[in-house]
């Protein structure tokens, strides 16, 4: 994915990538501006002030917060069940700006993530799903690959790569 969006910024464009994942394994690929709409393991936020920054140790209700010196508030950075997901509107805006949606390794049955596809669709925008098997949304994609990530991903990629190159 690192690739992809390296080649179509030097084309001029943009592949935004959004996660669900709470890691940063497209970060430790190469890949950059990753909306993490699920929060990130690796940072704090403030339940007061919503400060956010780069946990460094163990969280506990003794810490106070560097931005607004409450303590007992920080919390990890992750989005818990029931909570509403991160950067929903930079989510969208990218979507509607979108020549094509690509939806990969996902279930197709958490929302909202799982309503992107149909989004996309009503404006318009080409859908793909990349994935081991049919989602639980599956019939929404206009076109679809399955087989291992591993493999189905960077197939998909290189593909994407030689387009650009000829365009």
């Amino acid at each position: 994915m690192a690739q992809l969006q390296s080649v179509w910024a030097d084309a001029g464009g943009t592949v935004t990538i959004c996660t669900q994942n709470i890691d940063l394994l497209h970060e430790q690929g190469g890949a950059r501006d990753v909306i993490h709409m699920h929060g990130e393991l690796q940072k704090a936020r403030c339940h007061d002030c919503g400060d956010v920054t780069i946990a460094d140790g163990a969280l506990s209700l003794d810490l106070g917060c560097g931005a607004c010196g409450r303590t007992g508030g920080i919390r990890p950075h992750v989005v818990w069940f029931g909570e509403t997901p991160l950067m929903m509107d930079e989510i969208y805006q990218a979507l509607a700006a979108a020549d094509l949606f690509v939806s990969i390794g996902t279930s197709g049955a958490v929302y909202p993530a799982a309503g992107f596809v149909a989004a996309a669709r009503s404006a318009g925008i080409p859908t793909m799903e990349i994935n081991l098997d049919p989602s639980d949304n599956a019939a929404l994609f206009d076109a679809a690959r399955y087989g291992k990530a591993s493999e189905a991903v960077p197939a998909w990629v290189a593909e994407m790569v030689a387009l650009r190159g000829a365009g």
